[in-house]
C-alpha cells in the first residue's frame, strides 16, 4: 500500500514537474519568436525593443510589456505600447495567429509628414481591445521604398489581413503641430471608436460616437482659435483591399474604380471660431465612395508641394493644380448630401435645408442647394432651389492654373473657354429685398441650359425666366410706368437658340416674353449661311466669318394685355384730355408718320394700318412678318439700321395681321 502511495506521489511530482517544464519550454520558445519578430524590424533598418514577455499555458495568455518601435522610413513612424495581452492564443496554421481577445494599454503613435515639412501628428490610445482575433503570424515584408504613401499602403494591407468580430477603443486623443505659426497646431479626440465584423479585407462598419478638435493659428500674428464637434460618424462596408489597391504604385495605369466605402454618414457637426462665424451641419451622407489608381497619385501631389513657407512659383502652382485636378478625376461619390447647414454671423447669417452633389471623372452630375433662408439688413432672403448642372471641377482647376501668373493675365478667348465647364444653371423660388423699397423681388424660375459645343462655345441655348418685382420711384426709366398706375412688373420669358450645321442656319425660336398686366410678345428670327467658324474663340476669325451670314425670316407677335390702355391713360393725363381723344390723337400720329414711310416702302402702309387698329381696339394681337427680298448680309443690315432704318426695312417684304 505504501509503495502504491509512494508511486502515486512520484507520478504527481513527475507530472507537475513535467507541466512546469513544458510551460517553461513553451514560454522560452514564445519569447524566442517574439524576439525574432522584433529582430525582423531591426534587420530592415528600424528600431525595436520590448520588456518582459510572459506566457501562461493554462489560459494560453501572452503578455509583452514596454514595446517601442521606429520604422526605417523617413520621416520615421514611432510606436509605443505599455503592454499587450493576448488571451486564448493559438496558431491554426504556420501562417496565422489567433486569440480570443487582445488588449493593448497606452498605445502611442507619432508620425511626421515627408521630409521638407514640419508636420507632426501624435495619437494616444489608453486602451484598445479586439475579440475573436486572427492575423498573420509574422511581420509583413517592408515596402520597396521609404515613402509615407508606401508605408500607409503596407499598414492598410496588413490591416486588411486581420479578422475580428470587433475592435474597440473607448477613447483616442491626439495632437497635430505644423511647425508654422500661420498654419498652427491643434488637438483632437475620438470617443467609442468601434470596428465590427472584419473579414477578408472588409469591415462591416466603423463607428465613432463623437469627435472633437481644437486648432490655434496665427495668420496675422494674433492667435485665432477654432473648435469643432462631430457626432455619430459611421462608415459602412469598408473595403481595405480596395484602399490598398488605390495606393499601389504598380497600378498607376489602372483606370478601374475601386469602391472603398458603401456609405459614410455623420450626425451634427459644429465649428466655432472666436472671430468668425459659427457653422453647424445637422447631418451628412455620402454613398458609393471610391477611386481609381490611375488618377489618385497622392505621392506625386505631395512632391509638388513646396517646402517651408515660400510662395509657389507660377510653374509650381500650375503643377499643383494639375495634380489636384487628377485627384478629382480619380474620386467617385455616387450621391452626397449635407443637411441642415447653418451659419451665424453678426450681420445676419443663413440656414440651408440641404446640399446635394455627386462626383465622377472630375465632374459633378448636379450640384444643388435647397431651402435657403437668410437675413440681411434690408430684409429676409429665401431660395427654394439653386442648381448647377455638370460642373467640371477638374477643368476649372486646370483653367485656374492658367490664371496663376499675375504677369500674364488670361486672354479673352481663354476666359470664354470656361463656358464649357458648366452645362447650365437653375434657380427657383427666390425672394429678396429690392433696394430700399421695403418690398421684395420674386423669382419663380430662372433656367439656363446650353450645349452642342463648337470648341468651347455653345451653339444651342435656352433661357426661361419667370419673375416679378416692385417699380422704383427713384429710377427715371420706371417713373413713366408708375405714372400709368403700375406698382410692380412681372416678366415671363422663354428664349431658345439653336444652330444646325447641316443647313448652316441659326434660329432664335420659341422666344416669348410676357410683361404682366401689359403685353405678351413672341418672336422667331432666323439667320442663313452661318458657318461653323463663327463660333471660334478667336474674335478676329469669328468677325471675319460673320460677313457671310445672311438675314432670314422674322416673325413678331404682340398681344395687348393692357399696355395700350395704360399708355392712352397716361397720354390723356399729360395732355389734359379725355381718353377717347387721347386714343384718337395717338392713332392720328401713327397714320401721319406712316404716310411718310409708305412713300419709300409700299408694304409699310399695311403695317401702319395694322398698328392703328392695334391701338384703336384694346386686347388685339398684332403679327408682323418680314421676308428678305434677296440675300441680305446681316453686317450690312446692321449698318443700315444705324444710318437709314427705312432703307434697311426696304430689304424685306412686310406682312401684318391683327386679331382679337
Amino acid at each position: 500500500m505504501v509503495k502504491i502511495l509512494l508511486g502515486l506521489v512520484a507520478a504527481v511530482v513527475i507530472a507537475v514537474g513535467g507541466f512546469f517544464g513544458f510551460e517553461y519550454y513553451t514560454q522560452h520558445r514564445i519569447k524566442g519568436e517574439v524576439e525574432a519578430a522584433f529582430e525582423q524590424i531591426r534587420a530592415s533598418g528600424g528600431k525595436a525593443s520590448h520588456g518582459q514577455v510572459s506566457f501562461d499555458l493554462k489560459s494560453r495568455t501572452l503578455r509583452i510589456d514596454d514595446i517601442a518601435t521606429e520604422s526605417a522610413t523617413q520621416p520615421p513612424v514611432r510606436v509605443k505600447v505599455a503592454s499587450i495581452t493576448a488571451s486564448g492564443v493559438g496558431q491554426p496554421d504556420t501562417a496565422r495567429f489567433s486569440a480570443d481577445a487582445i488588449e493593448a494599454i497606452d498605445l502611442e503613435i507619432n508620425a511626421s509628414m515627408p521630409a521638407g515639412a514640419d508636420w507632426q501628428v501624435t495619437y494616444k490610445v489608453p486602451r484598445i481591445a479586439a475579440k475573436d482575433f486572427s492575423g498573420p503570424a509574422g511581420l509583413p515584408r517592408p515596402p520597396a521604398s521609404s515613402s509615407t504613401i508606401d508605408l500607409y499602403r503596407l499598414l492598410i494591407e496588413q490591416f486588411g489581413a486581420l479578422t475580428a468580430s470587433s475592435i474597440t477603443a473607448p477613447s483616442v486623443a491626439g495632437t497635430m503641430n505644423s511647425g508654422n505659426p500661420a498654419l498652427g497646431k491643434g488637438e483632437f479626440a475620438y470617443s467609442n471608436l468601434t470596428l465590427r465584423d472584419m473579414k477578408a479585407g472588409r469591415i462591416a462598419a466603423v463607428t465613432i460616437d463623437r469627435m472633437t478638435f481644437t486648432a490655434t493659428t496665427q495668420p496675422k500674428g494674433k492667435p485665432e482659435k477654432v473648435t469643432g464637434d462631430l457626432a455619430n460618424l459611421a462608415a459602412q462596408d469598408v473595403d481595405t483591399l480596395a484602399a490598398a489597391a488605390i495606393l499601389d504604385p504598380q497600378r498607376a495605369n489602372d483606370d478601374q474604380y475601386y469602391r472603398v466605402y458603401q456609405q459614410i454618414s455623420t450626425g451634427a457637426y459644429t465649428i466655432t471660431s472666436g472671430q468668425g462665424p459659427a457653422v453647424r451641419i445637422e447631418g451628412l451622407t455620402a454613398d458609393d465612395i471610391g477611386a481609381r489608381p490611375s488618377r489618385l497619385q497622392l505621392a506625386a501631389l505631395l512632391a509638388t508641394i513646396p517646402s517651408g513657407t515660400a510662395q509657389p512659383t507660377p510653374a509650381q502652382a500650375r503643377e499643383m493644380m494639375e495634380r489636384a485636378a487628377k485627384i478629382y478625376e480619380g474620386v467617385r461619390i455616387g450621391n452626397g448630401e449635407i443637411r441642415g447647414l447653418s451659419m451665424d454671423m453678426p450681420e445676419g447669417g443663413f440656414k440651408l435645408a440641404s446640399m446635394r452633389f455627386s462626383l465622377e471623372n472630375g465632374k459633378t452630375g448636379e450640384f444643388a442647394v435647397e431651402g435657403f433662408d437668410g437675413r440681411t439688413p434690408q430684409g429676409p432672403v429665401k431660395l427654394s432651389r439653386f442648381a448647377l448642372k455638370s460642373v467640371d471641377i477638374a477643368g476649372l482647376l486646370r483653367m485656374s492654373a492658367q490664371f496663376s501668373n499675375p504677369a500674364q493675365p488670361p486672354s479673352p478667348d481663354l476666359a470664354l473657354g470656361m463656358i464649357a465647364l458648366l452645362e447650365g444653371a437653375e434657380l427657383k423660388g427666390f425672394t429678396a429685398p429690392y433696394k430700399n423699397t421695403g418690398r421684395p423681388i420674386n423669382v419663380d424660375l430662372i433656367s439656363l441650359d446650353w450645349g452642342q459645343l463648337v470648341g468651347p462655345v455653345p451653339s444651342k441655348a435656352r433661357l426661361i425666366a419667370k419673375m416679378s418685382g416692385p417699380l422704383d420711384t427713384t429710377d427715371p426709366g420706371q417713373r413713366m410706368l408708375i405714372a400709368t398706375g403700375l406698382d410692380k412688373l412681372a416678366l415671363d420669358l422663354d428664349l431658345g437658340t439653336v444652330w444646325t450645321e447641316a443647313s448652316r442656319s441659326f434660329v432664335l425660336e420659341a422666344a416669348t416674353v410676357e410683361l404682366g398686366g401689359m403685353l405678351k410678345a413672341s418672336a422667331r428670327i432666323s439667320l442663313a449661311n452661318v458657318p461653323r467658324e463663327v463660333f471660334s474663340i478667336n474674335p478676329l476669325q469669328a468677325a471675319a466669318m460673320a460677313t457671310q451670314i445672311e438675314a432670314g425670316g422674322i416673325e413678331l407677335t404682340v398681344r395687348d394685355l393692357g399696355a395700350v390702355d395704360r399708355a392712352v391713360a397716361h397720354y390723356a393725363r399729360m395732355q389734359n384730355i379725355s381718353r377717347d381723344a387721347a386714343r384718337q390723337a395717338i392713332v392720328k400720329d401713327v397714320r401721319d408718320s406712316g404716310a411718310t414711310t409708305a412713300t419709300s416702302n409700299p408694304d409699310a402702309e399695311a403695317v401702319v394700318d395694322s398698328l392703328a387698329r392695334f391701338i384703336e381696339t384694346p386686347g388685339t394681337t398684332l403679327t408682323i412678318k418680314l421676308t428678305p427680298l434677296g440675300k441680305v448680309p446681316v453686317m450690312q443690315l446692321f449698318e443700315l439700321l444705324q444710318t437709314d432704318p427705312l432703307l434697311a426695312l426696304a430689304q424685306f417684304r412686310l406682312e401684318t395681321t391683327t386679331a382679337l
